[in-house]
């Protein structure tokens, strides 16, 4: 698939006259969230894969700091740098610049380039911005709420991210569900609640019970909630695109589906992802019981 293929809308054919599909924005999002309609997104690191992910339809591309596991083959997103996270986010804002992208573009803050002060973290968030970035995002709770309300304020959207959360994987003991006990599912329904009220207008919930997380986006009317290995009940669903394409270096979780498996190629398989997200057969709770 060419660039110039890319930028004919999801579902056009190559050759035909390009009709663009509306900008995703905060209040489109908004609306998909209060109308039902499902929220797909997927990460992505470079222009091409931006361009190709947004010709299939997904409303939101994601920066992530996985970089560094799938990009760099770092064991975690610890040693992400902040340069990395802007050249990375630079080369996906062009590849969507380039083919007059619609989907909305998040860039996570990396570990260290936020955790000093909410001054810190408006100077990163503002990198990133003027990257192309058109939020960010950052992990945690409690102690992120004050951070997140100072740079709301200062007209940066932001997408908080709650249960685990990849930066403090060591503090939490490894890869675990969180959110099991009544303590700290308490705690999680307190730090979304507060993170909303701080001006929150995306929430990642990741390993977390389907049930706390169905919970978590009902509590919720001004907070889009994106899914990860969450189950079913959030507004919308994220993955990283390497463990959806079946390419990776691990053993990818076990919430995830293969979506090449029966595709004849990339975009088919992205397209696969949107559909089944928005028409609600991505996930399978039954495969997640937690």
């Amino acid at each position: 698939m060419s660039l110039s293929d890319a930028a004919a809308p999801y579902g056009a054919q190559s050759g035909a006259v390009p009709a663009p599909r509306k900008a995703v924005t905060l209040s489109r999002l908004a609306d998909m969230r209060a109308r039902g309609e499902k929220i797909a997104m997927l990460t992505a690191y470079d222009a091409t894969f931006a361009a190709v992910a947004d010709a299939a339809g997904v409303d939101c591309l994601l920066v992530g700091d996985s970089l560094g596991m799938v990009c760099q083959g770092l064991d975690s997103t610890v040693a992400v740098s902040m340069e990395a996270m802007r050249h990375h986010t630079e080369s996906v804002a062009r590849g969507l610049r380039r083919v007059q992208g619609a989907a909305w573009l998040i860039a996570d803050l990396p570990f260290g380039s936020y955790q000093a002060s909410r001054e810190q973290a408006l100077r990163s968030a503002i990198t990133l911005m003027q990257a192309g970035a058109q939020m960010v995002k950052l992990e945690g709770g409690g102690w992120t709420v004050d951070t997140v309300r100072f740079i709301v304020e200062r007209g940066v959207p932001v997408c908080a991210h709650l249960g685990l959360t990849p930066q403090t994987v060591h503090a939490l003991g490894g890869y675990k569900v969180q959110g099991r006990d009544d303590s700290s599912a308490a705690r999680l329904l307190d730090d979304a609640r507060a993170l909303q009220d701080a001006g929150a207008a995306m929430l990642v919930l990741e390993m977390v019970p389907a049930a706390l997380s169905a919970r978590i986006t009902g509590e919720l009317t001004r907070c889009a909630t994106i899914g990860i290995g969450a189950g079913s009940g959030t507004a919308g669903q994220v993955l990283v695109m390497h463990d959806m394409l079946g390419v990776n270096l691990g053993k990818p979780p076990k919430f995830v589906r293969n979506f090449m498996a029966g595709s004849d190629g990339i975009e088919q398989a992205l397209r696969a992802y949107v559909q089944a997200v928005k028409g609600g057969t991505f996930p399978d709770d039954t495969l997640h019981a937690w």
